[in-house]
């Protein structure tokens, strides 16, 4: 059974930083790709930014030079570091993840954590 598991999200004022944790249980991330969702409210979830296999990112331009995602394989933990927070930043944070199998991902984003709130004022 796999679980992703965030923490670190919490209510901060504009200009501020928060790092999201997400620890994942019965899955591997090492030959995955992980990513960190977010969903404003009234709004549909969009991709914050993502990290291949290979370690190559793809941010959202809205969170360009602020935001930074890493990834300690070892750990099974993916991380979000948010500097210069802004108002529009608030909104439920998600991680996710591909299956990984012998090594080597398996489709899209297929296994999502329950969220941490992120509020900005």
């Amino acid at each position: 059974h796999v679980q992703l598991v965030e923490s670190g999200g919490g209510a901060v004022q504009t200009g501020g930083s928060l790092r999201l944790t997400c620890t994942a249980v019965g899955l591997t991330f090492e030959g995955g790709n992980q990513g960190w969702y977010r969903q404003a409210p009234g709004k549909g979830r969009e991709l914050v930014l993502s990290i291949n296999s290979d370690g190559t990112t793809t941010y959202a331009d809205s969170v360009k030079g602020r935001f930074a995602i890493s990834r300690d394989n070892s750990e099974n933990t993916l991380y979000l570091q948010m500097n210069s927070l802004k108002t529009e930043d608030t909104a439920m944070d998600y991680c996710a993840a591909c299956k990984v199998l012998r090594g080597e991902k398996i489709g899209n984003f297929a296994y999502w954590g329950q969220g941490t709130q992120v509020t900005v004022s």
